[in-house]
């Protein structure tokens, strides 16, 4: 049987993912820290929106859906001031809603070059992992 943990992480992240197609978050990324070594959480969730309006959308039904359907709050939150990034920190699980132009800047998944990566459709499919 799966550390507890682990099962709990997993229903976090579809929770979390499933949110995140609610809104229509493109370019869906999950990123398996766990086995880098220097990882600050188990995973990143990363999305992208066309406009700030869409990332407070997708952010603020992250956390509704979470608490609502799992009981959980994020431990911390932030960015909301502009909406360009927002940051959902719910310790073993990190996610980043990006304006697509603030997503493309700071390339956030170029740190990670030897964690595994999960990517989705827009239907919510897995497309490819490495």
């Amino acid at each position: 049987m799966k550390n507890k943990n682990i099962v709990e992480d997993e229903i976090l992240l579809n929770a979390i993912n499933e949110a995140i197609l609610d809104k229509k978050g493109q370019n869906l990324v999950n990123i398996d820290l766990r086995t880098t070594g220097s990882a600050v959480a188990g995973h990143f969730v990363i999305c992208s929106a066309n406009s700030s309006v869409q990332v407070r959308a997708i952010a603020e039904h992250v956390e509704r859906k979470i608490r609502t359907d799992l009981l959980e709050k994020a431990w911390h939150s932030e960015g909301y001031e502009n909406c360009q990034w927002v940051l959902l920190d719910y310790v073993s699980i990190v996610v980043h809603v990006f304006e697509k132009s603030s997503r493309d800047f700071y390339r956030l998944e170029t740190l990670w070059a030897d964690a595994k990566f999960s990517h989705f459709g827009e239907d919510g499919k897995l497309i490819v992992t490495n």
